[in-house]
């Protein structure tokens, strides 16, 4: 993989900059020629693939809601499709759903299944993407993030990795990488600040600044199948020192 080519950020991590033509042009100054949208992104997919052109950038991946891949999939896949996005991942359950019974993970599982089926019928495909509250586990010691997969099983449906989040649930990323590694197609490339630093950015900090071993982690995931590598910060002051700092750090050791 050419890194410098292949490298990805997720918006989310510039949400605070302007507009989406400042971010992408901001990104890509800084050399980026890949981004991960976020849902808003598809409401005008017309105008998010003409700036992306305008700018020499593709976005093969995106984030999109649940209420959106239910009530309207038909409009998510037109316009993923307008837009150029090879993947979805649905990043999070509400809030009054994250803390569930295993069946009801099951469930959300078997949901996303039945939806990721619809999406790799029409040519795409569809994942879910872990934050640390899926890794608390119930008395017999599964957890939430295993139901849902196990709810799913049998389906299309695709993981994209949140390493970082992982280790925030106490959890190895390499192991559920390992052990998912038939549905993992993506890795969020987030690192984690010293305990008690940053905590203004609630404790994430630029790759390279923080305790994960990027480095070992990346080649590991590529090795593990992943094919989109995608930088992300959930609350960087800095947003363009994030991405530039993150970028040059990765280009440094892994080129």
């Amino acid at each position: 993989m050419n890194i410098a080519d292949e490298l990805s950020i997720q918006l989310y991590s510039l949400r605070d900059y302007g507009d989406f033509e400042r971010q992408l042009a901001t990104l890509a100054e800084i050399g980026f020629k890949r981004v991960e949208l976020i849902g808003g992104h598809l409401q005008n997919a017309s105008d998010t693939r003409a700036k992306l052109d305008a700018h020499g950038m593709t976005a093969p991946t995106g984030h999109i809601s649940m209420a959106d891949l239910q009530d309207r999939i038909d409009w998510v896949i037109e316009q993923a499709k307008t837009i150029g996005l090879v993947e979805l991942y649905m990043p999070a359950v509400p809030d009054n759903q994250r803390v569930a019974p295993a069946d009801a993970w099951r469930k959300i599982g078997v949901d996303l299944g039945n939806l990721a089926q619809k999406m790799h019928d029409a040519g795409l495909n569809l994942g879910y993407h872990n934050h640390d509250w899926e890794l608390k586990a119930y008395e017999d010691g599964t957890t939430p993030l295993q139901h849902l997969f196990e709810g799913a099983e049998g389906s299309p449906l695709t993981f994209e990795v949140d390493a970082a989040w992982l280790v925030r649930g106490n959890a190895d990323p390499v192991e559920w990488m390992e052990k998912h590694k038939d549905r993992m197609t993506a890795v969020h490339v987030k690192d984690i600040a010293p305990n008690g630093e940053n905590r203004d950015e609630d404790g994430w900090a630029d790759i390279g600044s923080g305790t994960m071993d990027w480095p070992a982690l990346w080649r590991k995931s590529l090795d593990l199948g992943a094919k989109w590598m995608v930088l992300e910060h959930d609350k960087p002051k800095d947003p363009v020192g994030f991405a530039r700092n993150s970028r040059a750090y990765l280009l440094e050791q892994l080129s």
